[in-house]
């Protein structure tokens, strides 16, 4: 299996490892991979101790996930969350009772037209799942990052899934539900739509009514590359046609979704155990917006 290109990050003010122990506690083939420590520039910048986690790597059930302790800036919300497949009532039931403990019921457990069982929780930290009783053939990947299109991005889904499917290699649509005339919806609006990115799933759905939120940077989608090459091609193709540059190689596309495009070899820059490196690597990528890895390369080797 390749790795995986798009990787979620997700935004808390300090709480990033006791989040990702909670939820590596959860799910089978589950694991903490690491963590980059805060050095002298980031602390700067986040408030956070040095030597405190910065970011904390791991999986849950074999998907990838970041957790980044950013500060209060961004927070976490209902715009993007995670679809979970539970093939057991038991299962269900054992990680409902644990991410709504200390959070807030969305929608309780209840049978639905999609699913024999079926809720949405805001767990404690934030984060949002959707968790539905279901066959994990039917969607192939256990967690599913889930885009919600609500205020002015309503109606804008399925133009989401056609430019993501564009840009990304091994892309496919799975197929795309669209509302009926007479309900509460905009007749061919999405309903519900499934695509793979580099053949990693992806849900989209759209919703009318008023929300208090959007997409914001609190959730991110990482992709990771090997080459410069691979940073232009990825930051030029997000950012066309409306998008926004930001710093520290992140971008908000034309809908409003933050991402991260991100040189692999940077990791392997600031986890190097001479801070000095890895400080002077990340002093430099503050004042970068795309990433030009020849110049994190000259402050890696104090050129």
């Amino acid at each position: 299996m390749s790795p995986q290109l798009i990787v979620p990050c997700l935004w808390f003010d300090a709480a990033a490892l006791d989040a990702a122990r909670l939820y590596t506690s959860l799910f089978d083939n589950s694991r903490l991979c690491g963590n980059v420590a805060t050095g002298e520039a980031s602390s700067k910048l986040t408030g956070l101790d040095v030597g405190t986690p910065l970011t904390v790597e791991f999986e849950i059930a074999g998907f990838r996930i970041v957790g980044l302790n950013g500060g209060p800036m961004f927070k976490l919300n209902p715009s993007i969350s995670f679809f979970v497949i539970c093939e057991t009532e038991e299962e269900i039931d054992r990680l409902w009772e644990k991410l709504a403990e200390g959070g807030l019921a969305m929608m309780p457990l209840a049978k639905q037209e999609w699913s024999e069982k079926y809720g949405w929780v805001c767990d404690r930290f934030g984060v949002n799942w959707q968790i539905a009783l279901g066959k994990l053939s039917d969607v192939g990947q256990k967690i599913t990052p889930s885009f919600m299109f609500v205020g002015e991005q309503y109606g804008r889904g399925e133009e989401a899934v056609n430019l993501y499917t564009s840009i990304f290699p091994r892309s496919s649509i799975d197929g795309i539900l669209r509302h009926e005339a007479g309900g509460t919806e905009r007749a061919g609006s999405v309903k519900h739509a499934q695509f793979a990115l580099q053949g990693e799933k992806f849900m989209i759905m759209e919703n009318a009514y008023s929300h208090a939120f959007n997409f914001n940077e609190a959730f991110s989608l990482m992709i990771h590359v090997e080459s410069q090459a691979d940073v232009d091609y990825y930051w030029s193709k997000l950012v066309a046609d409306g998008g926004q540059e930001s710093q520290c190689g992140w971008l908000k596309d034309k809908f409003g979704v933050s991402w991260q495009v991100v040189p692999r070899v940077l990791h392997t820059m600031i986890s190097d155990p001479d801070r000095a490196k890895a400080d002077r690597v990340t002093a430099a990528f503050m004042q970068m917006k795309k990433f030009d890895i020849a110049e994190l390369e000259r402050a890696y080797q104090g050129a």
